[in-house]
């Protein structure tokens, strides 16, 4: 599907002012470019490209309140100054998977003020020696590079809030699963209790059967019992 027509997907009744986030993940882009996005998207604070065949950003409108963009997995080289003059208020970007190859490249980033949190896993500049001590030092508003801060300490749980992911909601799922399972469980006993499976029936019938023969033995000993009374009823009064 092409870049335009899922614009209009996402849209669906939507104006574009009424839009803030949007994904267009695996499109395809006519030329490597950017399609059918307009500044008509004023209010957007979230644009998701990942894997679209993005040669160049030169296409990018302005999208003053836009916050995140994910340009991952595409063959983006360099002109990145569009991202400055474009996206005024930019704090997270991601560009992992591109074709970026030296720190030069970086340098436009610098007119980002508001920038935090940057991405570039699988790109070649990342081979370089002390990458991560020269792009903290070109870019000094930074925060996290590639998930990290300059002491190497993984980024927070508020950052990872922002990033689409919080691992609250993850735990919940975990215990929603283990919930499952104990009623799973709970309902495998039932339905073995009922029907007398995996010996249960067996147990039953085996502790009936043991109880009736104490009961039997039992009804024995006493006729037993009887007869030597009887007996012994008879000798009495058989003697004189």
């Amino acid at each position: 599907m092409d870049m335009k027509k899922r614009i209009r997907l996402e849209l669906r009744n939507l104006t574009p002012p009424d839009v803030k986030e949007l994904v267009l993940d695996n499109c395809r882009s006519t030329g490597g470019e950017i399609e059918g996005l307009t500044e008509k998207f004023v209010n957007l604070e979230l644009l998701s490209l990942i894997n679209v065949g993005l040669y160049s950003v030169s296409n990018l409108p302005k999208l003053p309140k836009l916050k995140k963009l994910e340009l991952s997995e595409n063959r983006i080289s360099g002109g990145l100054d569009v991202l400055a003059e474009k996206l005024p208020n930019l704090t997270h970007l991601n560009l992992s998977g591109n074709k970026l190859k030296d720190i030069d490249t970086l340098e436009p980033l610098k007119k980002l003020d508001s920038l935090k949190s940057l991405d570039l896993f699988n790109c070649e500049v990342t081979n370089l020696n002390d990458y991560r001590e020269c792009v903290f030092t070109l870019l000094p508003q930074l925060t996290y590079l590639d998930g990290y801060d300059q002491e190497d300490k993984e980024a927070s749980d508020s950052d990872a809030e922002v990033d689409g992911f919080d691992e609250d909601d993850e735990d919940d799922d975990d215990d929603d699963d283990d919930d499952i399972y104990e009623d799973e469980d709970e309902d495998e006993d039932s339905f073995y209790g009922f029907f007398g499976y995996e010996g249960g029936q067996d147990e039953e019938e085996e502790n009936s059967g043991e109880e009736e023969k104490v009961v039997h033995d039992s009804e024995e000993d006493e006729e037993d019992d009887d007869d030597d009374d009887d007996d012994e009823k008879e000798e009495g009064m058989c003697k004189f």
